[in-house]
């Protein structure tokens, strides 16, 4: 049987909250649906106005219980009341009478004992992301690794010139920061049919600032385009390209630190007197001044100088038109040094400067929720909530990994029941909006690769089947739909293998290009709520429901016992069955239930 389908049940999708896009005093209505063998007698809905409990008791919604007339079916009584967005984020929980007693059902799920706030369901009425991040696809790229120059240029002093398809990556040591094989903006251009197959239609750039590495985190300066990308003409006939396509393209900004030869710290650490000097940390005493993580190329930038405040989002207003917004490098490190803790007022800040058509995306690679719904970032790169969960449970037999995204020890064995309570611890302490928009990743430039992290193409697309159906926006790093390798960030950024058969692994780049088009053609993979129904050690099953339709996805790691479908059901991909939901493993299958 299916474990969870017999609990009660509310999302912030749009099929339990009227609106999504709430304003300060506005009415919405939320619903909540409970299995007739639940029990539920009565519902009360607890909201936090102004840091104080209140009740609102629901009514049945006898349009959404009646099957007659909606198709929901006899088996589940909906509940739904009114209740008013009081503050920027109004949270909100079910009390559930019964005959058995009383329990909340919270983000976190139903529980029979009190608790904290820390998991409530959540109105969020700022300004809401852009419309299209809702529907996006993002497909990163590292510019150096990407698509080989349009033109020959003369290498800087730094570089160490590398064949692109000879030369294998160097992984850790000397040598990793400088190894360099020239794709440009224009090679980018050229490869936009591939990305555009695949289903993406965000195209997400890893600094193309002047700098002195292959990975541009050291920029020394944001007011023009690096010449070996092809300067800021190059980056316009990018934007062009992209935007003909109806894609979006997307930049990287450093808005905790910049590069030691950047303008404004070197006028800084030349003259104590320097009107720069206030936008870095330096001791009095000393001289010596502050860097990420002590490395002293990339000088922290300190966000209670004014001149900060004025240049940073200078920068950022100043290349949208090419750009459609920012992805933020250390976000959750921006604007905190000692007792400054600014990040959520810096967030805000670069938000307003940017207006509400320009996606802001942080980068945060451990726990974002505290982050998040405060008037600043849309989303997050969920590391947290999806990539390290789906890491532990698909990780093969064989892999040794020194650390596990910073964590020592490597990347402990999980199974789908462990896994899942980290997905929903995670998302539970985020709103809906801030979830959907956050960016769900296999892997990126900062971490191995998922081939080398599940060891085979079998698990490889049981982890890319949850990134294309679960809640969120599926973020690709090119190459993964290849099959690519590696066992670190360095590593992971190998050239694309246009020119390399060898290492094209054409069935896993088909198995992307199907579900991302699934993703694309499916609106309750998009905008639909999530309903968990299944989870055992190598199982796990749920919903994605909306108005029209619900979908139902099983990903299995392992074979194991077959389960019953939950009613009539059409198969939509990868399976043939129309009552069973199947044994053998590893394996990703859609259905379409009939309700």
């Amino acid at each position: 049987m299916l474990l969870f389908a017999g609990e009660p049940h509310h999302d912030g999708s749009a099929l339990y909250v009227s609106e999504l896009a709430p304003s300060l005093g506005s009415r919405v209505t939320v619903r909540l649906r409970a299995p007739r063998a639940a029990g539920v007698t009565a519902v009360h809905v607890r909201t936090v106005e102004d840091g104080e409990p209140r009740y609102t008791e629901a009514a049945v919604d006898e349009l959404r219980t009646s099957s007659d007339v909606t198709g929901y079916g006899p088996d589940d009584v909906w509940w739904q009341a009114e209740i008013t967005v009081v503050n920027p984020v109004t949270r909100y929980r079910f009390l559930l009478l019964t005959a058995r007693g009383q329990a909340w059902l919270t983000a976190g799920g139903l529980v029979a004992h009190d608790l904290t706030d820390d998991t409530d369901f959540r109105l969020v009425a700022d300004e809401p992301p852009p419309s299209w991040m809702a529907d996006a696809i993002v497909y990163q790229i590292f510019p150096d690794r990407f698509g080989r120059p349009g033109a020959s240029r003369p290498l800087p002093d730094w570089a160490l010139p590398r064949d692109w398809d000879r030369d294998p990556v160097i992984p850790s040591g000397p040598g990793t920061s400088q190894q360099f094989y020239g794709g440009d903006l224009d090679g980018v251009v050229r490869h936009l049919d591939h990305v555009q197959a695949l289903g993406a239609d965000t195209v997400y750039l890893t600094p193309i600032f002047p700098a002195r590495s292959n990975h541009r985190y050291d920029a020394a300066a944001f007011d023009r385009i690096d010449p070996l990308l092809g300067g800021e003409e190059a980056l316009r006939r990018l934007g062009d390209a992209v935007h003909e396509r109806g894609m979006r393209l997307l930049g990287d900004i450093t808005t905790n630190h910049c590069g030691d030869t950047h303008p404004w710290f070197t006028a800084a650490v030349s003259d104590v007197n320097a009107p720069e000097r206030e936008m870095f940390f330096f001791d009095p005493d000393t001289g010596d001044y502050e860097a990420w993580f002590g490395v002293k190329t990339l000088p922290k930038l300190n966000w209670r100088s004014d001149l900060v405040r004025s240049r940073v989002p200078a920068v950022l207003r100043r290349w949208l038109g090419p750009l459609d917004g920012w992805r933020v490098d250390v976000a959750n490190m921006t604007g905190r040094h000692g007792a400054d803790d600014l990040t959520h007022e810096v967030a805000a800040l670069l938000r307003r400067e940017l207006g509400p058509g320009v996606a802001l995306v942080a980068e945060h690679s451990h726990d974002a929720t505290g982050d998040l719904d405060r008037g600043g970032w849309h989303g997050t790169m969920n590391y947290g909530g999806f990539t390290r969960p789906v890491w532990t449970w698909l990780r093969g037999p064989g892999l040794d990994l020194p650390q596990f995204l910073g964590v020592p020890g490597g990347v402990p064995a999980r199974d789908g029941t462990a896994a899942l309570a980290a997905v929903r611890s995670f998302a539970a302490r985020m709103s809906w909006r801030s979830l959907v928009h956050s960016w769900q990743l296999l892997d990126s430039h900062d971490t191995p690769r998922i081939r080398t992290v599940t060891g085979s193409r079998a698990l490889h697309l049981v982890a890319l089947g949850l990134q294309a159906t679960l809640p969120g926006t599926p973020m690709v790093f090119a190459g993964s739909e290849f099959g690519l390798t590696g066992v670190n960030g360095e590593h992971a950024r190998t050239p694309m293998p246009w020119e390399r058969p060898a290492d094209q692994d054409l069935a896993t780049l088909a198995a992307y290009r199907e579900l991302f088009g699934l993703r694309r053609a499916e609106p309750a993979l998009r905008h639909g709520g999530l309903r968990w129904l299944h989870a055992d050690a190598d199982h796990l099953v749920f919903a994605r429901e909306s108005e029209a339709e619900t979908l139902l996805v099983s990903a299995r790691r392992a074979p194991g016992d077959p389960l019953p479908l939950p009613g009539p059901a059409t198969p939509v991909y990868n399976t043939s069955d129309t009552n069973t939901i199947p044994g053998d493993g590893p394996a990703l299958r859609i259905w379409r239930l009939t309700r």
